[in-house]
């Protein structure tokens, strides 16, 4: 008798830790990969949104403020390059130098100004993100977070900038005159020298550029750089994680 009580006993462990295991492996797949138990999936959600709202809110600071293009060297935005010509011809327009310099500064200024457009249209990206994106995002590249708000919302951003950059550019934002009067005399001034006997006889050709796509495109451009630097912050530097829940919820990737 205590033989097949000794036995019933050994197979009922036996089962219990089958469906312990089965239990903690269920348990297990649920987690998202890289995550630790200590850290559910609400607050990887709630974490990175969080995170990317900081971020944007951040490179939307820097960027849209007076010079924040104009002296800052990595984003500040020349003369397309199809004014080449003007600038290696400058000498041969009125003043030309200087209305190059205007020209640089009130394209610039445009840009500051119609970088603003972009929190609203960023937030309510990352507002209607699942669940799914949230954890993967989380858990994958350095700039994950950055090439989802690129896919999801680069249109729409192109289409808010556009109208704010054309009323920018009528704006008079230097010296009280606007940027497309500045660029219109400058290239008028170059092209009228182009077309003329000079122009010829040195092969001169007119120039013509769409200044408001040029500004729209290099204004985006510089922010999703911004942004990406933002993003790879946060994940690297703790210093960068502002709050608790930053700290625990990328604090999972400083493990891996």
């Amino acid at each position: 008798m205590k033989k097949i009580i000794l036995v019933v006993i050994v197979a009922l462990c036996i089962t219990s830790c089958t469906e312990l295991k089965q239990v903690a492996s269920q348990l297990s797949s649920a987690l998202p990969v890289g995550s630790t138990s200590g850290v559910t999936n609400a607050e990887n959600i709630s974490g990175l949104k969080s995170s990317l709202s900081i971020g944007i809110e951040k490179a939307v600071s820097n960027l849209g403020v007076e010079n924040g293009f104009y002296q800052n060297a990595a984003f500040k935005i020349s003369l397309p390059k199809e004014a080449q010509p003007i600038l290696d011809n400058v000498k041969l327009i009125p003043g030309g130098q200087a209305l190059v310099d205007k020209a640089v500064l009130s394209i610039n200024r445009t840009a500051e100004d119609a970088v603003k457009e972009a929190t609203p249209i960023f937030k309510s990206a990352i507002t209607s993100m699942s669940i799914t994106d949230a954890v993967s995002i989380l858990f994958g590249k350095e700039n994950a977070a950055t090439e989802y708000l690129h896919r999801n919302t680069y249109s729409q951003l192109k289409a808010a900038f556009a109208p704010k950059v054309r009323a920018s550019l009528g704006k008079p934002l230097v010296a009280n005159i606007s940027t497309t009067q500045t660029w219109n005399t400058l290239s008028s001034g170059y092209n009228s020298v182009a077309s003329g006997t000079i122009g010829s006889i040195a092969g001169l050709k007119t120039v013509n550029v769409n200044l408001e796509e040029y500004v729209t495109e290099k204004a985006l451009d510089a922010l999703f750089v911004k942004v990406a630097a933002e993003e790879k912050a946060i994940r690297t530097d703790p210093v960068a994680r502002v709050n608790d829940l930053l700290k625990k919820v990328f604090g999972q990737l400083d493990k891996k």
